[in-house]
Formats: C-alpha cells, sequence, structure tokens
C-alpha cells in the first residue's frame, strides 16, 4: 500500500440535465474523487404522453448504484442534513436548477464549485449557450468558479475558451462545452487541492456583466422587423430548445433552419415570396423579408403537422407565398 496516497475527495454532485452527464461521468471516471451521492430535481412529466421521466444525471447515478435525493428545495431540512451526512469536500454544481442558499453552500469542508457555460462575468443566469449565440457572440467556454449566495457572481477558478461556428446552433454548442466542462472541472479539482490555483474575483465592471435568464417557450417568437441576421441567430440559438415560431393563418409555424441574406431585394418584413428571379435563386425555394436583408427558412413545420422542407411546404400550401408572417 502507497503511504503517501491521499485519500480520495469526497464530492456530492448536484446536477440534471443532459449537460451535466459528462462532468458526473468524469468524476466517476477519476480515482483521486469519490461520489458520494447525487442530488437532482425531481422527476417531471414531459413530452406529449407527459409520462414522468427521470433526469439525466439521476439515470447515471442510479446505472452507478449512487443514493440519490431528489428535493424541490435543495435548503429543506431534511435535504441539508442528508447532504451534511455524506460529509463532502466538495459540493459540485452543474446546472442544477436551483438557486442554492448559503445553508447548502455551507456543507462542503473545502468548496463548492461550479461549472459554467460561459466566460463570466458574461452570461450570468440560466440561458448562457443561447444567450452567446444570439448576441453574435465570436466566442465562449466553460468557467469553474467558487460559489457564493449571488447568481454566477462567485471567484473564478479557471477559464477555458472555444470559437463559435458560424452555423452553431444551441444543440452543437452545448455538445461542444459539455465535455469541455467536465475535462475543465477534473483539472480544477486537481490543481486546487495541489495549491496550484486560487479563486480571483469576477471584474466588477457593469460593460462586462451581461445576464441570460431562464428561457420560456414564448421567447422563441421571431420579430421580422428585426434583421434577418439577428433572426438566424435566434433560430440557431434556440435549437433545438425552445424553438422559434411565428405565425401564418392564425396558426404556429415552427421555424427550423434556414439562413439569412443581406441582398437588398425590398421585402416588407414577414412578406413570404419566392426567390425565383432575384439574386437568391438557387439557394433556397423562399424569402421572408426583415427589417435588414432577408430569411431564407429551410425547413418549416405547422403545428399540428410534421416538419416539411420549405418545397415540400409549398407544395402542400400554395397560398402560402404572398402571405404575411407574424
Amino acid at each position: 500500500m502507497d503511504r503517501d496516497a491521499q485519500p480520495a475527495a469526497r464530492i456530492v454532485f448536484m446536477g440534471t440535465p443532459d449537460f451535466a452527464v459528462s462532468s458526473l461521468r468524469a468524476l466517476l471516471g477519476a480515482p483521486q474523487f469519490e461520489v458520494a451521492g447525487v442530488v437532482t430535481q425531481p422527476d417531471r412529466p414531459a413530452g406529449r404522453g407527459q409520462r414522468v421521466q427521470i433526469s439525466p444525471v439521476k439515470q447515471v447515478a442510479l446505472d452507478a448504484d449512487l443514493p440519490v435525493i431528489q428535493p424541490l428545495k435543495a435548503h429543506e431540512p431534511a435535504a441539508l442534513d442528508q447532504l451534511r451526512a455524506w460529509e463532502p469536500d466538495f459540493l459540485i454544481v452543474v446546472a442544477f436548477g436551483q438557486i442554492l442558499r448559503q445553508p447548502v453552500l455551507d456543507v462542503p469542508r473545502i468548496a463548492p464549485i461550479n461549472v459554467h457555460a460561459s466566460l463570466l462575468p458574461r452570461w450570468r443566469g440560466a440561458a448562457p449557450i443561447q444567450a452567446a449565440i444570439r448576441a453574435g457572440d465570436r466566442c465562449t467556454g466553460i468557467t469553474t468558479m467558487i460559489m457564493d449566495a449571488g447568481l454566477d457572481s462567485g471567484p473564478i477558478l479557471l477559464q477555458d475558451s472555444i470559437p463559435l461556428d458560424p452555423a452553431e446552433t444551441g444543440q452543437t454548442l452545448h455538445n461542444k462545452l459539455a465535455p469541455l466542462g467536465a475535462q475543465l472541472l477534473v483539472h480544477t479539482l486537481e490543481w486546487l487541492l495541489s495549491g496550484s490555483i486560487a479563486p480571483h474575483p469576477q471584474p466588477d465592471n457593469p460593460a462586462l456583466i451581461t445576464h441570460a435568464p431562464q428561457l420560456r417557450r414564448e421567447d422563441g417568437a421571431l420579430d421580422w422587423t428585426t434583421s434577418a441576421i439577428a433572426i438566424d441567430r435566434h433560430v440557431r440559438a434556440f435549437t433545438p430548445w425552445p424553438g422559434t415560431f411565428t405565425t401564418w393563418n392564425g396558426r404556429r409555424l415552427k421555424v427550423l433552419a434556414g439562413f439569412p441574406s443581406t441582398a437588398p431585394l425590398g421585402f416588407a418584413p414577414g412578406l413570404v415570396a419566392r426567390t425565383e428571379g432575384t439574386s437568391l435563386e438557387g439557394l433556397g425555394p423562399l424569402a421572408v423579408g426583415t427589417g435588414g436583408g432577408v430569411y431564407l427558412p429551410l425547413r418549416l413545420q405547422l403545428e399540428g403537422r410534421q416538419a416539411l422542407s420549405a418545397d415540400a411546404f409549398c407544395n402542400g400550401a400554395p397560398d402560402f407565398v404572398g402571405s404575411t408572417l407574424g
């Protein structure tokens, strides 16, 4: 037996969606850490059938035979008692879905650590991935920080950045940042334990601090008076959730994919026109006027119907061209 070997650091992991799974699996695969327990959101109905579903984090925890609790609020007395009973060195929080009060943050022996999907202090809040794309940021990344009672305002430990692809969607960026967050989390814990890093305060310049509040389905509504570039960012950022939509003939019409053009065709905002005979012919069958340029939708879905290509949609709705959306 190695007399110099250090005991594994005890961890309580708090997370809920797919984004947190990579971090939990990274901790489970690292022998220097011991996950003593997992806290995740309560099971909730989801999907068309509204069947009760467990969170992705809970599924990983059950597969690994880890104890799981699912309090409505993490500061509930029973939940706090369990957190303390696990005697963690670290509380690791990754997209948990609740704002934690000070009694919870005081539980770990060393520190509560958060993995956040932005380069703080830019995009504090619940939806940083979507916010970065919608704002047209050229890069984003991951921040690990020591949590305080504020909203993503704690001191920073490590950061790592990646460029945003011009065609980036919420899903593709999620898939890049989740493993990056897991990698940075492991480095953060290792270097904290070795004394190689120390927390430093976030910049307090108000010009650098932006917020990304929790998204609602209604936030997906498209405003055709904004520019085609803004429409494109909106669609990509909200793919796959909450999705973007407009209205046509009094019904909700989802805009699933497309691309912008700055071609000055002079179409009124929301007007649907053919691209035949224009400089955009061959790039897509349709163009929708915006407040600046035009947007070319490639995939549409009318409420209650299946998703269709723009060509197929027009074939089934001959009155679509010439109508005004929104």
